[in-house]
């Protein structure tokens, strides 16, 4: 199994395109195909799926990106437990897709963010059970590697609470009061 680049892809400049009206749009997941998605997992195999669900969390209709979301949730935070090394990979285009006003489900991808950056679970099991430590695939070091990528882009909240809709300013303090503990 490969590991994951620590690398924040989801952190590069967005292009900008010109849309025919003129004005300058943002073009987001430019960044998703330098994942290797086939050779890193999720809950349920290969992590291959993901962009799919985060391109329907883009440009989805309400219902299709809120299950879309749903879906990635299941995938790579589920339970609170960050689930397999996807995780970490996803966090810097949840973040991208968490600033941008076309999205409809931008409070739930804030909310997920708050999960992931929450999650200690398996932490937790390993001080209890230290054996967990000592297997090849380790998921502390994946629970702590999400959490360090949604603590790199904590720079980025500022612009989430000053957001106009309530349901958004409200996941934003949520998680900044995640990250500041």
């Amino acid at each position: 199994m490969r590991s994951v680049s620590t690398e924040q892809p989801g952190s590069e400049h967005p292009v900008r395109r010109t849309s025919p009206t003129g004005m300058a749009r943002t073009t987001p997941l430019t960044s998703l195909s330098r994942v290797p998605w086939r050779d890193i997992q999720d809950s349920t195999g290969s992590a291959a799926a993901i962009p799919l669900l985060l391109n329907g969390i883009a440009w989805g209709d309400a219902e299709t990106a809120r299950t879309a979301l749903e879906d990635l949730r299941k995938r790579i935070c589920q339970y609170g437990f960050v689930v397999e090394q996807a995780t970490a990979a996803t966090v810097p285009f949840l973040w991208e897709l968490a600033q941008l006003p076309h999205v409809t489900c931008r409070a739930g991808i804030i909310q997920l963010l708050g999960a992931i950056a929450d999650a200690r679970q398996w932490e937790c099991t390993a001080a209890a059970y230290p054996k967990l430590l000592n297997r090849r695939e380790n998921p502390v070091v994946w629970e702590r590697a999400a959490r360090q990528a949604v603590r790199a882009r904590r720079g980025d909240l500022s612009r989430l609470m000053d957001d106009q809709d309530t349901k958004i300013a409200r996941a934003t303090t949520e998680l900044a009061r995640v990250l500041a503990e």
